[in-house]
């Protein structure tokens, strides 16, 4: 790990802003899946115990930056933090201003505040230097425990850390920065991706780093149905990228050249309609007239498990098909169960993967689940992260 963390820090009787990641789905003023913010408890515990005075600072949804909305307000996180740490935690309905810097000002050791969503001010969106400012005269302190916006140069997570002395890492991102690193740098062989989700042009980069480091890439999802169209596959009325059709082909083409399987569905679940559709299974790759591809086959299934089997090192991010009906979750389900009852080491990024080891009751025999979609995707396209860069080295 080359960037210092919140362990390097001196926090007794200091304001420390810790900007965390809180983008979490609610429903009826309550939040419905807290894993983000249990994610950041390790680092909000630590500080709390050295004794810091923590100001918490996060974005929710994508409101338009013309102030208060209440459908992206950080009321309900307030609410969920109060189950936590009962009457220690506080929350300002300002951003920046004179109220919010005297409420941080009257903080005692042990207490938090959490501040409205950063993302009410446009400045943050436009990394804007003078909104930054403002921010700065909560705190002492900066440490970035967000590593799903680490790959944004939002002001809170650029612009604002170099305004500190020693900006660093909480224990969220140094753990993701430590299982990506790895990855990245070392990983133990045979070492195999698996990529699913739609799009096959969200995927071009890291395909292409992974075509330098990995032994196999197993694809499923709705990005199958590009790379079978590049074989000269019927894929029906499956989803289709037309204009990566050839994109797919040339690495199909380079991952032979390298000695790099690629393993595509060998059959499918198929319906003519999502919804109340007549369901079928194929009998091998092909697609009928009518049907689309909503998830990979039990014969696919079956190849996918006996290549993760022997795999010392996964990466997963994408699902295999349209998981969220439970008539189409088969595969992503056996994929996560496979990954978890394997010896390998396991990175699982992305929102939809994070949900599905969830859903398939594995979610703690994961290596390590990324809470960064975006960030997570960057990383393994060997980009540098932007907030993470501005961190101080140790």
């Amino acid at each position: 790990m080359s960037k210092a963390t919140i362990k390097d820090l001196d926090l007794k009787g200091k304001r420390v802003f810790i900007r965390v990641d809180f983008n979490v789905p609610v429903k009826n003023g309550v939040v419905t899946d807290d894993n983000r913010i249990v994610s950041a408890l390790p680092t909000i515990n630590y500080a709390l115990e050295k004794g810091a005075k923590i100001i918490l600072a996060s974005h929710r949804g994508r409101p338009k930056g013309e102030g208060f909305e209440e459908d992206y307000s950080m009321k309900p996180v307030f609410l969920r933090l109060k189950s936590e740490f009962g009457d220690n935690v506080f929350y300002s309905e300002k951003v920046i201003g004179e109220e919010v810097v005297k409420k941080s000002q009257e903080l005692k050791e042990g207490q938090i505040l959490l501040i409205e969503n950063l993302r009410f001010e446009k400045g943050e969106k436009k990394s804007d230097p003078e909104f930054a400012k403002e921010l700065r005269k909560l705190s002492d302190l900066y440490v970035n425990d967000a590593f799903g916006t680490c790959h944004r140069k939002d002001a809170s997570v650029y612009v604002l850390p170099t305004l500190y002395e020693k900006p660093v890492a909480g224990f969220l991102v140094e753990k993701e920065i430590h299982y990506f690193e790895n990855v990245l740098a070392n990983p133990e062989k045979p070492y195999i991706a698996i990529l699913g989700g739609a799009k096959v042009s969200d995927k071009i980069p890291v395909i292409e780093n992974l075509l330098n480091k990995v032994d196999s890439i197993l694809i499923g999802g709705a990005m199958a149905y590009t790379f079978l169209k590049a074989k000269g596959v019927e894929i029906g009325k499956s989803i289709l990228e037309m204009e990566m059709v050839e994109l797919a082909e040339q690495y199909m083409n380079k991952a032979k050249e390298k000695g790099i399987d690629i393993f595509l569905p060998v059959d499918h679940v198929i319906t003519d309609k999502i919804e109340d559709g007549k369901v079928e299974i194929t009998l091998d790759e092909k697609i009928p007239e009518g049907f689309m591809g909503v998830d990979i086959g039990p014969e696919t299934i079956v190849k996918f498990k006996e290549v993760i089997k022997g795999a010392k090192t996964v990466v997963w991010n994408g699902p295999m098909g349209i998981f969220e009906i439970d008539s189409f979750s088969a595969g992503t389900i056996a994929i996560a169960n496979a990954i978890a009852e394997s010896e390998c080491v396991s990175i699982v990024g992305g929102g939809d993967s994070a949900a599905a080891v969830k859903k398939a009751g594995v979610f703690d025999k994961i290596s390590h689940v990324s809470t960064g979609g975006g960030a997570s995707l960057e990383y393994l396209a060997g980009k540098k992260l932007p907030g993470i860069e501005v961190l101080s080295d140790k």
